[in-house]
């Protein structure tokens, strides 16, 4: 029925269709951890806004940023979540593709709408990043 001990060519075959999955759940990672070290710094930002006192001549005036920085921190925050699913799809696209060849099965069923809902979130994810991306830089950033 199954052929569960695959040969050397066969195990080759597994790796080359693993590939593709494999560099665009990489890509996913890596846009994950970038987004997540601007959130960060957003984060840490509004930390030092709200420590400034109400009553500060000097400084109070940046205070009035922090609804900017929290709505770049939700783009960024749904721009992570978006891409995180993507990259769960890609795992199991990737899972799906080691098992159905393992297993000596022709086709690997949804594998290819597993692709396009990978796609279509990292899609989001990128779409939110440039929106925070758009409302990034603002002169109140370069003071403490």
């Amino acid at each position: 029925m199954f052929d569960i001990i695959p040969d050397v060519q066969r195990l080759t075959q597994i790796f080359s269709q693993a590939t593709a999955p494999t560099f665009f759940l990489g890509a996913v990672a890596a846009f994950v951890s970038l987004m997540s070290s601007r959130l960060s710094a957003i984060i840490e930002r509004i930390r030092v806004l709200n420590a400034i006192p109400e009553n500060d001549p000097v400084r109070g005036h940046l205070k009035s940023d922090v609804g900017r920085l929290r709505r770049r921190a939700r783009l960024l925050s749904r721009g992570i979540y978006a891409a995180i699913i993507s990259g769960i799809c890609a795992t199991v696209l990737l899972a799906i593709v080691f098992a159905s060849e393992f297993m000596g099965l022709k086709y690997a069923y949804g594998a290819g709408f597993l692709f396009i809902i990978a796609t279509i979130f990292l899609g989001v994810g990128l779409f939110r990043f440039a929106q925070e991306a758009q409302i990034g830089l603002a002169e109140a950033d370069e003071y403490e």
